[in-house]
């Protein structure tokens, strides 16, 4: 007598039938993107709209901070590499953020949207959140991690993505 054990991730069920774990399995990813998505384009509109922010000096300025952090990054270069044009780094992590929020928020390119966050994830980390003690004061490698699983579902659900997707799958026979 053989006895079959649901080990999948996806129903086995053909005909639709399925129960609460099947669902919630489907829709796992939809709070972090959520989550990730406001939380981003939050941040985004926070750096743009602040006025102090947005300047090479003086208290709470991008400038000042990326001082700050330089010998405490792991990488130094880069922390330089801003410095080298504060408000302009500023603005570029201000609409990464903005658009990597937009993306996973709406599921367009959330692949490459959630890529995007990760990356700006580890370079804030790298710089900006390295010194925290003990590291998991540091907010941003929480948050890359949190990216990873986007980078690699992607948005199967309530997505443009998904959307698209099903649009080109009903024009194939």
């Amino acid at each position: 007598m053989t006895h079959s054990m649901r080990a999948g991730v996806y129903s086995p069920h053909l005909d639709g039938d399925r129960d609460w774990r099947d669902t919630a399995t489907r829709y796992a990813l939809l709070p972090l993107r959520i989550f990730l998505g406001v939380t981003f384009i939050y941040a985004g509109i926070d750096k743009l709209t602040d006025s102090v922010f947005m300047k090479d000096a003086g208290s709470g300025s991008i400038g000042d901070m990326m001082r700050a952090v330089r010998d405490s990054s792991a990488i130094p270069a880069l922390v330089d590499m801003s410095l080298e044009s504060p408000v302009a780094f500023g603005y570029a992590i201000a609409l990464g953020e903005l658009a990597v929020g937009i993306g996973a928020l709406i599921g367009l390119f959330t692949r490459v949207a959630a890529l995007g966050g990760a990356l700006i994830s580890l370079s804030l980390w790298l710089t900006v959140s390295w010194a925290a003690e003990p590291y998991y004061y540091g907010n941003d490698l929480p948050y890359m991690f949190c990216w990873v699983p986007l980078v690699l579902a992607g948005a199967p659900l309530w997505s443009l993505d998904a959307l698209i997707r099903n649009r080109r799958s009903r024009g194939r026979y």
